[in-house]
């Protein structure tokens, strides 16, 4: 036998009879790993979520008082039909911004990720994340300037002839800038599912004599659909907490729920107790939303 194989067969026996590392290192090495992000998140997550749970259960309180949790008042307030209104608002808001993205998100992801040149596709991609390097406050004030009524939007319509539009601290303005700046995040999460997209099932349709809004249907759909669930609920998680868009574009007449915290904490009101109980029911829909995209995003599409 070789020096070689001697060598060998001695390692293989040294690993056999080396005794296992003993269960206390197995749960020190894990929890040494993530002590410093456990320490964050329990610090700047759990500890003020805690809080707010606990103001929420006081009603009335301002800074400054004593907290006293006794009682559910400040969700009960919640259904008042004026807050319900605003509630419905954001929803409104959240989802109508979801489909406007998705809308034009798709055609632009598909056209990126299979149809423009390779070597173009990671320029086309930094040219739509760019809006994302400037400040939300600097968009939102782009678009005023576009929309206001002496704007360019306006300006430009007078020059051609045709009617000029006030949209500005309207719903159509919110909903134009939120689209805007949520738009990028679903290009990029739909774009990494139609990288993928195997284009041998769609020759298989075509021969099979499908047209292209059956093979869009029924092939390139079901390949993309936990991307197209991913970028729905990313979207819309982030549009219901916006607050600056809502809060420039939409004037008065379009109060959102986030606006509405804001003027209990930092406003004239400063009601603490109601302001923490809207940002827990906030917190809920965010939490059921987030549910939903592991539930559907672990289905694996038909084949």
């Amino acid at each position: 036998m070789s020096t070689q194989n001697l060598s060998s067969e001695q390692h293989l026996r040294e690993n056999t009879n080396a005794k296992p590392s003993p269960p206390l290192l197995n749960w020190v090495q894990p929890l040494v790993l993530l002590a410093a992000p456990g320490i964050w998140l329990l610090l700047l997550l759990v500890v003020p979520t805690v809080l707010i749970l606990e103001l929420s259960f006081v009603p009335g309180i301002r800074p400054g008082d004593v907290v006293n949790p006794s009682g559910l008042d400040n969700y009960i307030r919640i259904f008042d039909p004026l807050y319900l209104r605003v509630l419905k608002r954001s929803l409104f808001f959240a989802l109508n911004t979801t489909l406007i993205c998705l809308a034009l998100g798709l055609p632009v992801a598909y056209w990126i990720a299979q149809i423009a040149p390779q070597r173009w596709r990671n320029l086309l991609l930094i040219s739509f994340v760019l809006p994302l390097w400037t400040s939300s406050l600097l968009r939102s004030y782009a678009w005023i300037t576009i929309l206001r009524p002496t704007g360019l939007l306006n300006s430009l319509l007078s020059s051609v002839g045709l009617p000029t539009l006030d949209i500005l601290h309207r719903s159509p303005s919110v909903l134009i800038g939120m689209s805007y700046s949520l738009l990028p995040y679903m290009v990029l999460i739909l774009y990494a599912s139609l990288e993928k997209l195997d284009k041998r099932l769609l020759e298989a349709a075509a021969d099979l004599g499908a047209n292209p809004v059956q093979a869009f249907c029924q092939v390139t759909v079901p390949q993309t659909i936990t991307g197209i669930f991913a970028g729905s609920f990313l979207v819309f998680i982030t549009a219901l907490g916006d607050f600056v868009n809502p809060e420039l574009l939409g004037g008065a007449s379009s109060m959102t729920t986030a606006r509405l915290v804001y003027n209990q904490f930092l406003g004239a009101t400063q009601n603490w107790g109601f302001g923490s109980a809207l940002s827990m029911m906030l917190i809920l829909v965010v939490s059921i939303a987030i549910a939903l995209l592991i539930r559907l995003g672990n289905v694996s599409p038909k084949r």
